[in-house]
C-alpha cells in the first residue's frame, strides 16, 4: 500500500487492495479460513517464507488495513490488532518476559494493568517494580540484572500526568530494555512514541480511535523484530480481533484527526471554566499552565487531548451528588466517545486498587474524570454547572 506525507491523507488513504469487484471502500472479509492456490503454497504460508492469508485468527485482509494504517500514523514498522486493549496491553508484556524476570513500570497505570503486573504476571514467576511516574531518576533506581521492560502511561490514566519518554527512551537503550509506551489517551494524531524512541506502543482502540463506543480492540505496535514475538504469542493463545471490527476501526481513523483537534479544543475551553470555578479543586489538563507538567506535554504532545480530571469541594458524598445531577453527560466507565463521559475512578475503573494505592497516583475519592466530547461546548459547560449547583443541596 502506498504511503503518503501527510497523517490525514495516510488516515484515509491506506486502503488494502481492491477486489474485482471494484469496490470504493473494502468489503468486510467475514471468513474464517483463506483458499490456498495449491499445496505448495499452503505449505510455504505456513512455513513463513511467503506472506498470506491462512486463517482469521493470525490474519484478516480487515485487520491487516488496520494495522497498516496505525503503523503508518504511529511511525512504526509492525503491528498486530487484538480483541481488547488489555489483551494488548497484556500481550505487549508476555511475549518478553519469563519466569524470573523483572518489569519497571510507573505506578500511575490503569486499574486493569496494575492487575496485570501485581496479580496474573506473578502466578509465572515475573516481579515488577513501580516508580512515582515524576521520578525519572527512580526508573533507573529501579532496574535489576533481570529487568527486561519499561512500562509506562503517558498521559496516565486516570491522573493525567505525564512523562518524558525521550529520557526513557534512552535509558531504556542504555540497559538494552525494551521500553513499552501506552499511547491511549494521546492517540497518534497527538504523540508518537516511537518517534520519541519508544519500542512497542500499545492502544486500547476501544477509547479514540474507535472513538463512538462501538467495539473493543487493542493493538501493539513496534518493529518488526518485537511484533514478531508478539505475534507468535497472539497466534497460538488467539486473542483474535474480529474482521467486522478491524474493518469499523480502519474507518474510525479516517476521521482521528478532526476528532481530536475538537475533542482537544472542547477539553481545554472547559478545563479553563473549571479553572474559574470555586466550588472546584485541581482541575489537570495537559495543556492548561497550571498542569505542572505544561512545558513537557506542549514538546511532547501536539494537543492536549479530551480527558480532564477535577474535584469538587465536598469531598465523596459532594463528587456523588454532581455525578447523579448530570443530566447530558453520560456516566459510564469508557472514555474517548463523540459523548461527553463523567467517571468515578475510585468506585469504578479503579476500585480493585487499595486506598493506599490510589491515594499514590493522585485518585482520591472524590476525584471525577472527565472524557470532553463532541457536543458544543456551552452545552457540556451547562450541565456541569447545573451539576454542581445541585450538588451544593
Amino acid at each position: 500500500m502506498k504511503k503518503y506525507k501527510n497523517f490525514e491523507t495516510n488516515a484515509v488513504r491506506i486502503q488494502t487492495e481492491r477486489s474485482g469487484h471494484r469496490e470504493h471502500t473494502a468489503p468486510i472479509y467475514a471468513t474464517s479460513s483463506f483458499v490456498f492456490e495449491d499445496a505448495e503454497q499452503a505449505r510455504a504460508m505456513f512455513a513463513d517464507e511467503i506472506s498470506g492469508n491462512i486463517y482469521t485468527r493470525f490474519s484478516n485482509p480487515n485487520n491487516d488495513e488496520f494495522i497498516e494504517k496505525l503503523c503508518a500514523l504511529e511511525g512504526t514498522e509492525d503491528g498486530m490488532a487484538m480483541a481488547s486493549g488489555m489483551a494488548a496491553m497484556f500481550i505487549s508484556m508476555a511475549a518478553f518476559v519469563k519466569s524470573g524476570d523483572h518489569i519497571v513500570a510507573s505506578r500511575s497505570l490503569f486499574g486493569s494493568t496494575h492487575q496485570v503486573l501485581t496479580q496474573i504476571l506473578p502466578r509465572w514467576g515475573v516481579s515488577h517494580t513501580y516508580v512515582d511516574i515524576h521520578d525519572l531518576e527512580g526508573f533507573e533506581k529501579a532496574i535489576q540484572p533481570n529487568t527486561k521492560m519499561l512500562f509506562v502511561e503517558t498521559p496516565s490514566n486516570p491522573g493525567i500526568d505525564l512523562i518524558d519518554i525521550e529520557y526513557l527512551a534512552k535509558l531504556a537503550n542504555a540497559h538494552d530494555l525494551i521500553l513499552n509506551v501506552d499511547n491511549c489517551f494521546a492517540t497518534p494524531y497527538l504523540q508518537n512514541p516511537a518517534e520519541l524512541g519508544a519500542h512497542l506502543v500499545t492502544h486500547s482502540a476501544t477509547k479514540y480511535i474507535d472513538g463512538q463506543g462501538r467495539t473493543i480492540a487493542g493493538a501493539v505496535l513496534g518493529t518488526k523484530e518485537l511484533i514478531k514475538e508478539v505475534r507468535f504469542l497472539a497466534r497460538h493463545t488467539g486473542p483474535a480481533l474480529s474482521p467486522f471490527n478491524g474493518w469499523i476501526l480502519s474507518k474510525s481513523l479516517e476521521t482521528l484527526p478532526v476528532r481530536m483537534e475538537k475533542h482537544s479544543e472542547n477539553a481545554l475551553k472547559l478545563a479553563e471554566w473549571l479553572e474559574t470555578q470555586a466550588d472546584v479543586l485541581q482541575v489537570k489538563y495537559p495543556f492548561l499552565k497550571s498542569h505542572p507538567q505544561y512545558e513537557l506535554a506542549k514538546k511532547q504532545m501536539r494537543l492536549g487531548g479530551g480527558i480532564i480530571t477535577f474535584e469538587i469541594k465536598g469531598g465523596i458524598e459532594r463528587g456523588r451528588k454532581f455525578l447523579d445531577a448530570l443530566e447530558m453527560l453520560s456516566f459510564t466507565a469508557n472514555l474517548g466517545d463523540t459523548r461527553s463521559i463523567a467517571t468515578h475512578p475510585a468506585s469504578t475503573t479503579h476500585s480493585k486498587l487499595a486506598e493506599e494505592e490510589r491515594q499514590a497516583v493522585g485518585i482520591t475519592p472524590g476525584l471525577v474524570r472527565i472524557s470532553t466530547g463532541l457536543e458544543h461546548i456551552d452545552d457540556i459547560i451547562a450541565d456541569i454547572e447545573q451539576a454542581i449547583a445541585q450538588s451544593k443541596n
